[in-house]
């Protein structure tokens, strides 16, 4: 068979001129009853890098808390005189690895990396990899996202199948006995010049390919190497550059882009560029491999769905996600809000378990120019959905906060996204609403007044009241943004709402962005605007792109239902606004079938309403720029009554 997923799997710390890739087909044994030993037979296979839930393992056991994967390695004879390390992308939850029946390692935590240095452990170069992995039934007390739990978790209604053994590639390279163990790449403030950290032996030497060598007899700290004519990283040019160094007689490649992120005013600022957060959930599944995708087209493909349809940032829900998705990312200028896997339940074990996960993910991704946000707990999930309160759950959502601002002062942060923030840089609220009339109300208070509740649906029965903030904790002056919504059943309701509920986030200058729900359906979950095998759906009408674009429509009117927005007896007066997103004024022209009216649209103001008579029909507006390009689109459907 062909080796699945054969990209070198860290392109962030890259030492893939000597590699060797370990996933394929494996021996394994379910182990329910936990009997299992290491040299028993093996009665069946799968194929790594998938989990055993999910079609491409070749397995698919559902509820399986246990199993074993064994296979051969050699090393490569032309590693001789190196470190032979093996490597885990992620291990979902407890693996405990032998080599030729010796203890290699242990690791607990499903979505970070893991090594062991297996040298001594082979036999004349070769050896027997036994892996065991503990994946509990129950993991409310780990971190674990959107993966169902039994028990189940609160959650249960929105999360999938798990995903349970090792999901993310394994392989071995080669490495001196005095290695580089960690690269850490961030801009400078003023984006001219890479601040670089090394942790390894001496003397190093670093080459920006193109730009510069520095030389360092030793290197202790943090060394900033200056960029004469720096060229800025952005979704319009997201240009990289490769930092190699060389400590010792260790090599190691990576790379960062130079780009700035703040929040200042009403607005997130890239580059000093105020820009509008145009963003997408996207969860981290496929129909055949549950959190690990097919190939790495398909990575790199979910990021060129996301803009195609008029996104400009991806909020990757509740997973860390494999680090080739972070690298097309970077390639190809998607923003990224990264966030860690939720747990289920409060207990200090839990709440220990997160934070460590969570530290992990920035410093396994900190170097990576797409992130522009980092999050850590959603809706109060891990925290029994009481930090108002619970003294103690303020104090975690705080303590994890300061974690990654401490680790990394140059992202704004979302302490818990949703509702009842702490301590946090941006202030974001969940709200759905399936009546656009209430939407359209409570989206108006929520930005423009002092009062901070909402309602929120927990069950099918059950509506609670949230408060954007916690007690003792002023977001007056923070950044204001929604962090998901959506509306809909059916393919055609979810396109009806999107279009009006996004021109109400739209119509409001203190709101930074938005972060629409979902990219594509999940199993049982069809809200996407793809499905689930990531193609288009039939929206009614609605073209995401046109939704999502830089110049946007703002109608007037509060619509009744898909089809007949309006309903009237003849003549009506439909208002017509621009929002417009972009850096320099739009002067162009509003127009219909019946006429036009000039457009002189200021970034991030909305404009004076145009007054539109109209029939009944399906009227369409678009707006021209100077050019006659077209730049936004929309649709009003007026019904006779």
């Amino acid at each position: 068979m062909n080796t699945p997923r054969p990209d070198y799997p860290r392109p962030h710390f890259d030492r893939s001129t000597q590699w060797l890739n370990l996933n394929g087909e494996w021996d394994f044994a379910p182990d329910p009853a936990g009997t299992v030993q290491p040299d028993d037979e093996f009665p069946a296979t799968i194929v790594v890098p998938f989990p055993w839930e999910h079609p491409a393992s070749g397995v698919v056991a559902h509820w399986l808390p246990v199993a074993w994967y064994r296979r051969r390695i050699e090393r490569p004879a032309e590693w001789a005189g190196q470190r032979t390390i093996l490597h885990f992308g992620a291990v979902h939850h407890h693996a405990t690895v032998w080599v030729n029946g010796q203890p290699a390692v242990e690791h607990e935590g499903g979505y970070l990396p893991f090594e062991a240095d297996i040298t001594d452990l082979l036999d004349d170069g070769t050896g027997t990899l036994v892996v065991r992995v503990d994946a509990p039934l129950d993991k409310r007390f780990i971190p674990h996202g959107k993966q169902r739990s039994m028990p189940a978790d609160d959650y249960d209604g929105c999360a999938f199948s798990p995903s349970s053994g090792i999901w993310q590639a394994v392989w071995l390279e080669p490495r001196p006995a005095e290695y580089i163990s960690q690269l850490t790449l961030r801009p400078t403030p003023e984006l001219d010049g890479i601040e670089v950290t090394v942790t390894g032996p001496s003397p190093v030497r670093i080459e920006i390919p193109g730009v510069a060598v520095h030389e360092f007899d030793d290197l202790t700290g943090p060394v900033t190497l200056p960029i004469s004519e720096p060229r800025l990283w952005s979704p319009e040019d997201p240009h990289l550059y490769d930092v190699v160094v060389t400590a010792g007689e260790d090599t190691v490649r990576g790379y960062t882009g130079l780009r700035r992120i703040e929040w200042q005013g009403n607005n997130l600022l890239l580059n000093g560029v105020p820009t509008y957060v145009r963003g997408v959930l996207d969860q981290g599944f496929w129909p055949t491999g549950g959190h690990t995708a097919p190939t790495d087209d398909a990575l790199k493909r979910d990021l060129e769905l996301a803009r195609e349809a008029g996104f400009n940032l991806v909020r990757k829900h509740l997973k860390l996600e494999d680090p080739r998705w972070l690298y097309w990312a970077d390639k190809v200028g998607m923003l990224v809000w990264a966030e860690p896997p939720s747990t289920g339940r409060f207990t200090p074990e839990a709440v220990a378990a997160f934070e460590a996960v969570t530290a992990g993910m920035v410093e396994r991704d900190g170097n990576h120019p797409s992130i522009v946000i980092w999050g850590a707990y959603n809706e109060e999930w891990g925290l029994d959905w009481d930090v108002p309160g619970d003294p103690a759950k303020q104090d975690a959502v705080r303590r994890v906060y300061r974690i990654i601002r401490d680790a990394d002062p140059s992202r704004p942060i979302v302490d818990n996204s949703g509702w009842a923030h702490v301590e946090t840089d941006l202030v974001d609220w969940h709200y759905y609403d399936e009546n656009i009339g209430s939407w359209a109300a409570v989206v108006d208070r929520l930005v423009n007044t002092a009062d901070g509740s909402f309602p929120v649906r927990l069950g099918p029965d059950f509506v609670a009241t949230k408060t954007i903030a916690a007690p003792g904790f002023d977001p007056s002056d923070r950044i204001q943004l929604n962090g998901e919504y959506g509306g809909g059943s059916t393919s055609v309701e979810r396109g009806w709402h999107l279009r009006w509920q996004t021109q109400e986030l739209r119509r409001h200058a203190r709101n930074a962005g938005y972060i629409f729900t979902e990219l594509y359906d999940i199993e049982h979950e069809t809200v996407g605007i793809y499905t689930y095998d990531r193609r288009p759906k039939d929206l009614g009408g609605t073209v995401p792109a046109d939704v999502h674009a830089e110049t946007t429509l703002i109608v007037d009117v509060t619509p009744e239902a898909p089809g007949r927005d309006l309903v009237s007896a003849g003549e009506v007066t439909v208002p017509v606004r621009v929002s417009h997103h972009g850096r320099d004024p739009l002067v162009g022209s509003l127009q219909w079938a019946t006429g036009s009216a000039p457009v002189d649209a200021k970034p991030f103001v909305v404009t004076d309403p145009t007054d539109v008579v109209a029939t009944p029909g399906r009227l369409q507006f678009w707006v021209t720029d100077a050019s006659g390009a077209v730049v936004a689109r929309t649709f009003v459907d007026i019904v006779l009554h």
